[in-house]
């Protein structure tokens, strides 16, 4: 009966292309008998059945990432999304996302990124591969993509959350632009870019607090509508990103803010992904 010599070097190929651990991997071709591809094939097996296991698990960590392509012209925003904060942190796990960001550039819905290839396996069955590696729940919870004349982005220290910002033009100190709004989508988390985006359901409801508020004040039935239109006003103010103050110069609005780089300037789109 002949004995596979499983060297180190064969343990560090499979773990080259499957990013499990060095026991992981030596296990993997021991009980393979060196063969690679049967190796590869255990391996993922056990991300199912880890998958399968963990399935019911919260997964509110991980690492939000923002892309843009070559030209300026699209960007894509994901969420690779896992259980813990160590995992979320962790160099290869934040590596593995920003490479999934740049692969998602490529598409446009989320149904046709995680079908997509990602080093000979899908996208989806890499999530499941390297659930069994991590021993975590892994999955692409946000993606969302941008297209536009000039398109910015901004991810937040630790990757914790990640904008993107669309402009009307590629103008002078556009992508310096771009990224202070987008900075300011990801501190001030609007609901939308202006009016015409808040739907009509936020906007009721807006309206019947504000009214039942004033009740409780005392106020005139007769009065309150036009009151609770002013308050609205407000609202708009405070959760619409270009009519945001803002935030590194409280004296203008974003919309103002992008009119002082260009006169004929304006934010046409934003994106925004946190975890949590």
């Amino acid at each position: 009966m002949s004995t596979i010599t499983i060297t180190a070097a064969d343990v560090n190929k499979l773990r080259t292309i499957t990013g499990a651990g060095m026991m992981d991997c030596k296990k993997a071709l021991v009980e393979a008998e060196g063969d690679f591809d049967l190796a590869i094939e255990n391996l993922r097996k056990k991300g199912q059945k880890v998958a399968a296991n963990r399935s019911d698990r919260e997964s509110t960590e991980g690492a939000a990432i923002a892309v843009v392509n070559a030209d300026k012209t699209a960007g894509v925003v994901i969420t690779l999304n896992c259980e813990t904060d160590f995992v979320g942190m962790n160099e290869n796990f934040v590596k593995m996302a920003t490479e999934m960001a740049n692969l998602a550039l490529n598409f446009n819905t989320k149904e046709e990124f995680l079908a997509a290839d990602f080093n000979g396996i899908t996208v989806a069955e890499k999530l499941i591969e390297q659930t069994g590696v991590i021993g975590e729940k892994l999955e692409i919870r946000t993606f969302e993509k941008l297209e536009g004349a000039f398109i910015g982005s901004y991810i937040h220290s630790g990757n914790k959350i990640a904008t993107l910002v669309a402009l009307s033009a590629k103008v002078d100190g556009a992508e310096e632009a771009a990224r202070n709004i987008a900075m300011q989508a990801a501190a001030m988390a609007p609901i939308a870019l202006n009016e015409a985006g808040v739907d009509a359901d936020t906007i009721a409801k807006e309206i019947e607090i504000a009214k039942d508020i004033l009740r409780q004040e005392g106020k005139p039935e007769a009065m309150l509508e036009n009151i609770a239109k002013g308050k609205l006003a407000r609202f708009f103010k405070d959760n619409t990103l270009v009519n945001q103050d803002y935030i590194k110069d409280n004296k203008m609005s974003v919309a103002e803010y992008a009119k002082s780089v260009d006169a004929n300037l304006i934010v046409t789109g934003f994106k925004r992904a946190a975890l949590g």
